[in-house]
């Protein structure tokens, strides 16, 4: 398979990942609307995209009791991490000190990121099994990077970071997928691995949509329409990752 074609693919994932990101700091007022639609795209993500895909390459190595066990540890794994940065931050009337937020921001922006990371190991991977295979990968990737986008900018925002740091972590989050892309040409991860992997990021992404994105987009808010948003965003998910399957 052609290289060029494979890393323009990439780009294409990136360009994706930073338009979803831009709408997300142009959108910065109507957070708390925002937060509600990501809630459902990253859980819908993890449901629908990530679990699958780890049953799909690793039910031939591994069984469907162990892939599920490493989406349980990602999820302890991420509540510990979040517990234990949470508990070596001062206090002020019962919240989180402003400045120490960031620290959970960098902690989800940076599982995003390494998502993104592996959607481009994927697509690189794919297109070695043949053109097809990577074709099919490369829809279902570029249809879920423009809410991977807009769910980076908003775990920065919503935990105290700056547009600048939002900013930042976007332009990681949209390189990502190039820099998997290249790892492939040099390395090659077996599907056993990579199922384990995802089972893990799917913990990771249930943690992050149900115990931070949710519960902070009803804080002070209405409930009835960041609720329809929540759905919104899971049905958006749900039906693109559906059609590029």
């Amino acid at each position: 398979m052609n290289p060029l074609l494979i890393l323009l693919v990439a780009v294409a994932a990136a360009i994706a990942t930073f338009l979803g990101g831009s709408l997300a700091l142009r959108l910065r007022d109507k957070l708390h609307l925002v937060l509600g639609f990501s809630a459902g795209a990253i859980i819908a993500v993890a449901f629908f995209d990530l679990l699958p895909e780890s049953l799909q390459l690793g039910t031939a190595y591994h069984s469907i009791a162990t892939l599920l066990t490493f989406t349980a540890l990602g999820f302890f794994l991420y509540t510990v991490l979040d517990r234990f940065i949470v508990l070596h931050t001062h206090h002020d009337d019962g919240g989180v000190h402003a400045h120490n937020q960031p620290k959970r921001a960098m902690v989800g922006a940076g599982s995003l990121s390494g998502h993104s990371f592996l959607d481009g190991l994927a697509i690189g991977l794919a297109f070695q099994a043949s053109a097809a295979v990577g074709a099919i990968v490369a829809i279902a990737v570029l249809v879920h990077d423009f809410s991977d986008g807009i769910n980076t900018v908003n775990l920065v925002l919503k935990n105290g970071g700056s547009r600048a740091l939002a900013f930042r972590w976007l332009l990681a989050d949209a390189l990502a997928p190039i820099l998997g892309v290249l790892a492939t040409f040099f390395i090659h991860v077996g599907e056993g691995v990579l199922s384990l992997i995802l089972a893990t990021f799917a913990g990771f992404f249930l943690y992050i949509g149900a115990s931070d994105l949710l519960p902070e987009s009803h804080h002070s808010h209405p409930k009835a329409l960041t609720t329809v948003l929540t759905l919104l965003g899971a049905l958006v998910l749900y039906g693109a990752i559906h059609i590029a399957g």
